[in-house]
């Protein structure tokens, strides 16, 4: 977890009101964006009900997936949640109350562009907390083997999404669809429709599960022959006088945003299913075949991952970054030359801490005689690593650090918790205990290696300035 460059949470500036008719209830609701606090993120409150409970955009309470991503807390439900989390998501919004009247969202079109038109209306405001933002450092995936269907996140300088669907139908057919950055999901994404197959809409209608539908807020792909029956039975759910099937396969009374509008859809799904996660993604997520079920099961791994990441309190650092310092910068500040230069790159610089990395090979001269059987780092060398790291952020505070040498007085409370070896990416973080004064630097040091703490160990050292100048 770390943020986002710096970047503040946001709210919604004021209440706004959207009526519509809930899909599966075919009953009228009213839905009320609310300002919410820093760190809220994202909360149903049903006000038609007792205490008025409020639901967490959380996927732990995920409890059904067949007709849309359908939460439950306590008894209390929230049906179809995905198009307006997708929305929030979508117009970079970090925190926000979701007040409705009903178990469900109104469909509207059945996209998410009504409700980024009205986030647009409300208005979006900064507030003073930083934006949290989950940074993906390497592949995780979740596949469903029973339909194939799959989902990879992999290290990226932004949230993108990719997805690709293949129903096995001729009407359909493979199609794909990508956002590379969130700020053009209003444009290309939020107005895509979710759609049916006729197989579908039958079942649904002959269960009475699909009340407040019309072939407005529904593409209908058209995968078998439409017979008579069938016909009058659409006629008399959708209230319309004739229907007929138009020679791209689709239901008429609708015209296709694009030709790849069922492919954005399930992007959008895919955006407003991940956004119970509980927190913005850095990383490039590619979803084959994705659906409700494998979206909100990803979901719920991803944010368990981050859970117990969090309780085991290890900085994600992304080792793909363009560093603060290459190793030719370093070795500008640093008077170290391999083969004992142990900081391969400078990954963030501040006035107060400094993140290093080290790729740790077979190839390092020190293996040739530490358990050449075993290898395994000598402890001594990853705290002289943190050494030349912490150096890095001493020198960074004078104004010719090539003039200048740092000397180490004490080192206390060293610990190794973890052995370091061969094909390990070792993270050096050291911050400053205290501030910098008359020369001498008071560092708290870690290193990370495989997602734990290996070392960690306080630091003091003075800058001298070379007698040579």
């Amino acid at each position: 977890m770390t943020d986002c460059n710096l970047a503040k949470q946001t709210t919604i500036a004021k209440e706004i009101v959207l009526k519509g008719v809930g899909l599966h209830t075919g009953k009228e609701v009213t839905l009320t964006f609310k300002p919410a606090p820093e760190n809220h993120g994202y909360t149903f409150v049903r006000v038609d009900l007792e205490g008025s409970p409020v639901i967490e955009a959380d996927a732990n309470y995920v409890v059904n997936t067949q007709r849309g991503t359908n939460l439950e807390k306590r008894g209390v439900k929230i049906q179809t949640s995905e198009h307006v989390l997708a929305a929030l998501v979508g117009m970079q919004v970090d925190n926000c109350i979701l007040e409705l009247n009903a178990s469900e969202p109104p469909i509207m079109d059945g996209s998410s562009k009504y409700f980024v038109e009205a986030i647009e209306k409300a208005g979006v405001i900064e507030q003073d907390a930083v934006r949290n933002e989950y940074v993906v450092t390497e592949v995780i995936s979740y596949m469903d083997e029973e339909s194939g269907s799959e989902i990879t996140v992999i290290p990226a300088e932004e949230y993108q999404v990719t997805t690709m669907v293949d129903f096995g139908t001729k009407v359909l057919g493979t199609q794909n669809a990508s956002l590379k950055h969130i700020s053009e999901f209003k444009d290309e994404i939020a107005d895509a429709r979710t759609f049916s197959f006729l197989h579908e809409i039958e079942m649904l209608l002959d269960h009475g599960l699909i009340q407040g539908g019309d072939l407005n807020n529904a593409i209908v792909y058209v995968d078998k022959e439409l017979s008579p029956e069938t016909m009058e039975k659409l006629r008399s759910a959708f209230k319309k006088d004739k229907i007929s099937v138009k020679p791209n396969g689709i239901l008429d009374n609708l015209t296709l945003h694009y030709p790849n509008e069922a492919a954005r859809h399930k992007l959008l799904d895919v955006i407003g299913d991940l956004a119970l996660v509980g927190t913005r993604i850095r990383g490039k997520v590619i979803a084959n075949k994705p659906g409700h079920f494998v979206n909100t099961q990803f979901a719920k791994k991803l944010s368990q991952r981050i859970k117990l990441e969090k309780r085991n309190n290890i900085p994600k650092f992304n080792p793909h970054a363009t560093p603060e310092k290459d190793v030719n910068a370093i070795m500008a500040m640093l008077p170290h030359r391999p083969p004992f230069l142990f900081v391969d790159k400078i990954l963030e610089l501040s006035s107060t801490h400094v993140v290093g990395l080290k790729n740790v090979t077979m190839n390092e001269p020190f293996f040739v005689g530490h358990f050449p059987g075993a290898p395994v780092m000598p402890g001594v060398l990853i705290v002289e690593a943190m050494a030349q790291t912490g150096g890095i952020l001493a020198l960074s505070t004078v104004p010719d650090p090539e003039n200048y040498l740092t000397f180490f007085m004490k080192i206390n409370n060293v610990k190794f918790k973890q052995q370091v070896n061969p094909g390990d990416t070792l993270f050096f973080k050291l911050e400053l205990i205290t501030p910098i004064r008359r020369g001498i630097v008071h560092m708290q040091g870690n290193a990370y290696a495989n997602d734990k703490l290996v070392t960690e160990a306080e630091l003091m050292a003075q800058i001298v300035k070379t007698k040579n100048t």
